[in-house]
Order: C-alpha cells, then sequence, then structure tokens
C-alpha cells in the first residue's frame, strides 16, 4: 500500500486527506441522523398526554427543545399556540427551517469531496503523462522504467481519486434522502399537533404512539 501512495505522487496526499474526511462525515452523520434520535417515536404522545393533563409548563418546553429535532419544532409551535393557527404554523416552519439547517450539516463538503476526488485523480493522471511525454522527448522510448513510472503514477490517482468518489456520492445521496425522509415525518407530526390544538381533529391512541 505505502508503494503505491509514493508511486501516485504528491496528489496522492490530498486525496488520501478526502477519504479520511469523507470517512468522519459518514459516520457523525450517520450517528447523528438516526431516526429514533430525530424525531423520538413517543414524543408526540408525550407531548399530547401534557397538554390533556395541563402539566406542560414553561420547564418542560424548555427540556421538549433541548431533546431532539422534532422537540425543537413542536416546542416552537406550542409556545405560540395561542396566537392563532397560521403564527403556530408559521412559528413551527421557522423552527424547521432551522432544523433541516442543522441535519444538512456537512453534507455539503461530502458532496464537494465526491466531485473533486475524481478530478484530482485526473490531474494526477495528466501530470502522470505529461512525465511520460517529458521523458520520451528526451531519452526516447528506449528507458521503460521512466515511462512505467509516468504511467504508473497516472493509473494510480485515477483509481484512488474514484475510489473515494464513488462512496462519497454514495452517503452523499443515502444522507440527503434521510434528511428528506425524516423532515416528511416532522411536518406529519406537527402538522397532527396544529390540528389537534386547534380542534380540527382528535389524535387517536394509534397516531400518539406512532408519533
Amino acid at each position: 500500500m505505502y508503494e503505491l501512495v509514493v508511486a501516485g505522487g504528491w496528489l496522492m496526499l490530498p486525496i488520501i486527506l478526502s477519504s479520511i474526511v469523507m470517512i468522519a462525515i459518514a459516520f457523525e452523520r450517520y450517528w447523528s441522523l438516526r431516526p429514533s434520535k430525530v424525531v423520538p417515536p413517543t414524543l408526540l404522545g408525550q407531548v399530547w398526554h401534557w397538554l390533556k393533563q395541563n402539566q406542560l409548563t414553561k420547564e418542560n418546553i424548555h427540556e421538549l427543545r433541548g431533546s431532539s429535532a422534532l422537540g425543537s419544532v413542536l416546542a416552537a409551535g406550542i409556545s405560540n399556540s395561542g396566537h392563532g393557527r397560521e403564527v403556530m404554523k408559521d412559528s413551527i416552519e421557522e423552527a424547521a427551517a432551522q432544523v433541516i439547517h442543522e441535519l444538512e450539516k456537512h453534507l455539503a463538503p461530502l458532496g464537494t469531496i465526491a466531485a473533486v476526488a475524481p478530478l484530482l485523480g485526473l490531474l494526477g493522471t495528466v501530470i502522470g503523462m505529461i512525465k511520460v511525454f517529458n521523458a520520451i522527448m528526451l531519452e526516447g522510448t528506449g528507458n521503460a522504467a521512466i515511462l512505467a513510472g509516468g504511467i504508473s503514477e497516472a493509473l494510480i490517482t485515477t483509481a484512488a481519486g474514484l475510489t473515494v468518489a464513488i462512496p462519497a456520492l454514495i452517503c452523499h445521496r443515502y444522507f440527503e434522502r434521510r434528511v428528506d425522509s425524516l423532515v416528511v415525518d416532522m411536518e406529519d407530526q406537527a402538522t397532527k399537533l396544529i390540528d389537534a390544538l386547534h380542534g380540527d381533529r382528535v389524535l387517536r391512541p394509534e397516531e400518539v404512539k406512532a408519533g
């Protein structure tokens, strides 16, 4: 492995650094975007229980806001529920925008790595081929070692760039899809709470358990 890195030239360094960053982001986002962490399955039921029992205090709202992304959204809506349906809905949308921004954290760098890594590999390919043609110009085609070294550098950096870019692209698309799914779940549960508080519906037991 070390020999391959050396043979690939100095461009292997940014490619390797990109792979380390990609792995770190993938693990961090996988841990942070767990559905049970972002949208706890029993949270809406707990909030509804507090509301029915008139137990929703400022302390509970503060605890709710810091408990999860969904909790932050629901807390924003509850805090403004007394000002009417539209105000409550607007406050939920504002809180959701901040939550979505947090959920999408680090996804842009992951997408950048997916785009840049193959370009670094291509640059290595170009540099390697330049070395090959310079060797041919200076020494002709008789020195096979020099020619092989340039070609090797070109191929190794290309392969390394693709090796980093492919999983980075897969992870980026996967986490984007997960964020979209979590946002849909939060919107659904926030809508249930709005409708319940403003008399358009009554939450059924199966809904609060699923929520």
